[in-house]
């Protein structure tokens, strides 16, 4: 459900563009994919896509006590440290005006990730990150699923 204007039905060739570039950052896992997905929409309050991600998120195998616990990831011990240096980068990422995405934060990434992981990476969160914009800034909601 849209609430205020269906940006997919006036301009799809360009929402069609952005949702291709998906298909194009292979080298992180599906599930990691989906619950960094899920921490940025969770930042940017976009109930639209934290519905679709937390979902997507199961799908991919991810345990429900760790997505109850994504929010507070940094005090929780289910996550391993990989994981852990996602997260922050995310979080950096998306709030970049107040974070500079700090040195600290890419050499933890370093670490972990290949250079080719951490650029797909990085365009997972800004697509998320404008993926979010989208949706709340026109009112998309979830549909109810049934129970």
């Amino acid at each position: 459900m849209i609430e205020r204007l269906d940006y997919v039905a006036i301009n799809g060739a360009a929402i069609g563009s952005l949702a291709q570039a998906k298909d194009k950052m292979p080298s992180i896992d599906r599930k990691l994919r989906a619950i960094v997905e899920l921490r940025v929409s969770q930042i940017n309050g976009c109930v639209y896509c934290v519905d679709l991600h937390s979902k997507q998120a199961r799908a991919a195998g991810e345990t429900q006590q760790r997505l109850d616990c994504l929010p507070v990831w940094q005090e929780c011990p289910f996550f391993d440290e990989s994981e852990r240096a996602a997260f922050a980068w995310a979080e950096a990422v998306t709030l970049l005006p107040q974070s500079k995405a700090p040195v600290a934060l890419f050499d933890a990434l370093k670490l972990h990730f290949s250079d080719e992981q951490i650029v797909d990476l990085t365009m997972i969160i800004a697509q998320m990150n404008a993926w979010n914009r989208l949706a709340v800034s026109f009112g998309h909601l979830p549909d109810k699923r049934p129970d």
